[in-house]
């Protein structure tokens, strides 16, 4: 069990070394969460703020006397050696000194591409708390890593990782998928930008354009695009259908239309929208959020019978239901797994089945620059990957400080041929190498 040789870590003094980068709120979370751990230790936090890391260390007890702060390797590499905790602000130095995994935590696309190669060619393993990340380049991550001998995943407590966990529990036993999802905490309005969103982030002490993500739609659609590139389900249409439905009537919604329901087809991820109050605020209690599902079936009739006398339904579908995702809090058991059974939580299959596409959310001008995901200019859609790259539509993750060549209206899809990339950005390089490699 996996607690246990946690347990026997810490009894040989041979803790898991952990390296993060990124120290913002997901980032401290799993520095926190890992404190309260046995057999794992943080061992260098990377932050372009020092004392962002500084904050982190002493919150979770240790003195300053404990923490090397430096942008020298060898300084770095021999604190780490010492067991001391490094704070620095050069992300290249987290899988430079001796740790066993890095977790990515920043959500960037470029600073993840970058800080998750740098660990698959120094041989450490990777855990992506960035799925911004990972549908833009995590197949061809996932096959440097698998190559260098070494584990890449995305983490657990993210809701891709939470419905991976439903999912393969599902398949492993026999039965047929027919939906796999979550449940956004919010309404999705497409309009929504970190200026809208500034008191509530305040309140919640999220990053406005992170949380502008949420609410516009595209981390939704980023993270379902990530569950689908590892389980081979694709999205039923454009952007999904993401009725209001709460967990009881799961199977019935998300059913084929000749049974009642609004798909087209098995074998697909969508959300399930949350109830509102008057006032418009989430009515928890009737709605799927904050959790992930699936809706699952059999042709057996035996397993059918089972499952009927076990309070699970009717049929002809079925759900499980996964109340609650965690975060960061979660991710460490991915870092444990990744290091202690070489397993990934959650990783692309290969070629991708899904893309989450760059759509105007506005009216936009030739000579606008672009700014991703929870931005003011546009939003993300998952669509099938054959379909995105038949009409040429530039993948979100590269949409970031990207300057448009010509006009494009609100809900339009933006092209290769409207933008003008940079050919030296990191992530741009490592995106050709994976079309090149993948669909060649």
């Amino acid at each position: 069990m996996l607690h246990r040789k946690l347990a026997e870590l810490r009894r040989e003094e041979k803790p898991i070394r952990v390296g993060i980068v990124g120290a913002g709120r997901m980032g401290s979370g799993v520095a926190s969460q890992i404190a309260e751990m046995q057999g794992m230790k943080v061992s260098i936090i990377a932050d372009l703020v020092l004392d962002n890391v500084l904050r982190i260390y002493r919150a979770n007890g240790l003195q300053d006397s404990d923490i090397v702060a430096t942008d020298d390797l060898d300084l770095a590499a021999n604190a780490v050696a010492d067991g001391r905790a490094v704070a620095t602000t050069d992300a290249s130095l987290v899988s430079r000194v001796p740790v066993h995994v890095v977790v990515e935590a920043t959500g960037l696309p470029e600073v993840g591409a970058r800080a998750a190669y740098d660990a698959i060619s120094h041989r450490k393993h990777i855990v992506m708390l960035n799925v911004e990340t990972d549908v833009v380049v995590g197949p061809m991550l996932k096959q440097l890593a698998d190559q260098a001998g070494v584990v890449y995943t995305v983490s657990a407590g993210d809701e891709p990782g939470a419905a991976m966990g439903l999912y393969e529990y599902a398949v492993a036993l026999g039965f047929r998928v027919v939906c796999a999802g979550k449940g956004p905490m919010r309404p999705i309005r497409w309009d929504k930008n970190p200026d809208t969103v500034a008191e509530d982030a305040r309140r919640v002490g999220l990053n406005p354009k992170m949380l502008a993500s949420f609410w516009d739609g595209s981390k939704h659609n980023i993270e379902m695009t990530a569950l689908a590139n590892a389980t081979g389900l694709v999205p039923d249409v454009r952007g999904m259908h993401a009725p209001v439905v709460g967990p009881r009537d799961l199977p019935k919604v998300f059913s084929l239309k000749e049974q009642g329901g609004i798909l087209e087809r098995e074998g697909v991820v969508d959300l399930a929208a949350p109830f509102t109050h008057p006032d418009g605020t989430t009515n928890w209690q009737i709605s799927v959020t904050p959790g992930v599902f699936v809706v699952y079936t059999t042709d057996n009739p035996r397993i059918k019978k089972d499952l009927a006398y076990l309070a699970q339904g009717d049929g002809p579908n079925y759900v499980w239901y996964r109340h609650y995702h965690l975060c960061a809090i979660e991710t460490p058991y991915s870092v444990a797994r990744a290091y202690l059974y070489q397993e990934p939580t959650i990783a692309p299959l290969g070629r991708p089945v899904a893309e989450t596409l760059t759509v105007a959310k506005r009216d936009l001008k030739a000579g606008d620059v672009l700014d991703g995901s929870g931005g003011f200019t546009v939003t993300g859609q998952i669509e099938r990957a054959e379909v995105a790259r038949a009409e040429n539509i530039l993948p979100i993750g590269l949409a970031y400080g990207v300057r448009l060549t010509q006009d494009a209206t609100m809900g339009q899809p933006i092209t290769y041929d409207m933008v003008d990339l940079d050919e030296r950005s990191f992530v741009v390089q490592l995106r050709r190498l994976q079309d090149n490699v993948l669909w060649t």
